[in-house]
């Protein structure tokens, strides 16, 4: 019996054009994800989705040698894309990346990635606890802080960002994994007193 639907199923969506034939799995793809016992991790829905519907945040720290670059590109033209890229849902439509930012970049601009995706990309979907700005900033530095070099600049406007959306040290630190003193050191690059109103100096030198 299980065969049979299988069987059936599978005539059925060769029988589809190819455009057709990717929203459908889609939709079996998230209906098997709604019964799954790994419901509640991401990777257990990889999703294709048009190139055009996915954009690149505007936060990304993260930089890529040249070297590594061509690297990846060859990577994902000989072994294919194992990894997919970690998105937000916007909306039905609409995505916005929280890692992956270079493999989109490479499977868009690339002719070769493009002809192999059929100008689709995979992608896995965060969940909606991540919709807030703060949230989506932590949760890219959290998936390539360990991977990728961090432009510092890039990284101290981001904690400048998350000290004026209400974290305290306390939580910046544990959210993006780094110790007190790196927070610290983020927030004097910046050069901004406001961010610094609430902490208390040493009196022990004067200027004479």
């Amino acid at each position: 019996m299980q065969k049979q639907m299988i069987d059936h199923m599978v005539a059925w969506l060769k029988a589809l054009p190819e455009a057709e034939r990717i929203d459908e799995i889609n939709r079996f793809r998230k209906a098997l994800h709604q019964v799954s016992p790994f419901r509640d991790q991401p990777v257990d829905c990889v999703l294709w989705v048009k190139q055009e519907q996915i954009t690149p945040n505007d936060y990304n720290p993260n930089n890529v040698a040249p070297p590594e670059k061509r690297l990846l590109q060859k990577s994902l033209e000989t072994d294919g894309f194992t990894q997919p890229v970690v998105v937000y849902g916007q909306s039905e439509q609409r995505y916005e990346i929280v890692d992956g930012f270079h493999r989109h970049a490479l499977a868009k601009s690339k002719s070769a990635l493009r002809k192999q995706l059929k100008g689709y990309l995979p992608v896995s979907v965060i969940a909606s606890d991540s919709s807030d700005a703060s949230g989506r900033m932590a949760a890219t530095i959290r998936h390539n802080r360990a991977r990728g070099r961090h432009q510092i600049n890039a990284m101290a406007e981001i904690v400048r960002e998350l000290t004026q959306l209400g974290w305290s040290d306390n939580k910046i630190s544990e959210e993006l994994g780094m110790d007190a003193d790196e927070v610290l050191r983020l927030r004097q690059i910046n050069g901004l007193l406001d961010l610094f109103a609430d902490r208390q100096f040493s009196q022990a030198w004067t200027v004479k």
